[in-house]
């Protein structure tokens, strides 16, 4: 028989967990600066609920930036280790990663730095050293452009994943995921045309 301080445990993590993918979800539609109430909202729990598990709304979107990144990371590592066509690999894997709203993480990221979440950094050059290793195995491959470097790709997707002030989408992510791939068609050998300068 379950004890009543094991159940209230049990009950703890649940909660802890139903905020973080809530927080996940909230980063990703609404970008880093959403507010503790709305990830309250979505997760079904009240602000006293939150504030248990995570002292200030900082702390809670740097775990759940964290949280989100190296789950990426991991994937892309999985997905460096099978035995694919390696530009289709890379256009997959770029996919995936607009789904999850990678580009809302990147302001955080780069306001951070590697000083005052380093863990929050480490985990950001784990998923960037795969994209390159998928880039560098495309290329030689030759299926993808020499001229172009994981900077480019990580601006691309993101300025994909939000949109233009003032615009309006019946459907983003499709509009989104459509231009992503425009995109990656340009990148694909033979190129035709230099590309116009480094990345920004």
């Amino acid at each position: 028989m379950t004890s009543p301080r094991l159940r209230l445990r049990a009950d703890a993590s649940r909660n802890r967990e139903r905020i973080l993918e809530a927080a996940r979800e909230a980063i990703r539609d609404c970008g880093t600066e959403v507010s503790l109430n709305e990830v309250a909202r979505r997760a079904g729990v009240g602000n006293a609920t939150v504030y248990r598990h995570f002292a200030t709304r900082g702390e809670l979107i740097h775990q759940a930036t964290l949280s989100s990144i190296s789950v990426l990371a991991e994937e892309a590592e999985q997905v460096l280790a099978q035995e694919t066509d390696v530009f289709e690999t890379l256009r997959h894997f770029m996919h995936r990663l607009l789904g999850e709203g990678i580009g809302t993480l990147c302001p955080f990221v780069a306001d951070v730095g590697g000083t005052t979440a380093p863990e929050v950094d480490q985990a950001w050059k784990r998923l960037e050293h795969v994209l390159e290793a998928l880039m560098i195995q495309a290329r030689e491959a030759g299926r993808l452009r020499a001229d172009v470097d994981v900077d480019d790709l990580v601006i691309a997707l993101a300025q994909l994943t939000r949109p233009l002030p003032g615009t309006v989408y019946a459907d983003f992510q499709q509009s989104a995921h459509r231009h992503l791939r425009l995109f990656l068609d340009g990148l694909r050998v033979p190129a035709q045309s230099a590309r116009p300068g480094p990345p920004a």
